[in-house]
């Protein structure tokens, strides 16, 4: 899976559980929320691991 596609997969994640916060369903819509959140923020520490290494 690329950059791009996990991009993809992680605002997805977000918009869904928009979603669901809006209508009520707050137990999915935090799952979402904490499972997008989680997925950023490895992605940055990957892409930032990545730059670090090239830099060197």
């Amino acid at each position: 899976m690329n950059d791009l596609q996990k991009d993809i997969l992680t605002a997805a994640m977000f918009i869904i559980g928009l979603v669901g916060f809006v209508s009520g369903e707050f137990i999915i819509s935090s799952t979402l929320f904490a499972s997008a959140t989680i997925a950023s923020n490895i992605n940055l520490n990957r892409k930032r691991t990545k730059a670090e290494q090239i830099a060197c």
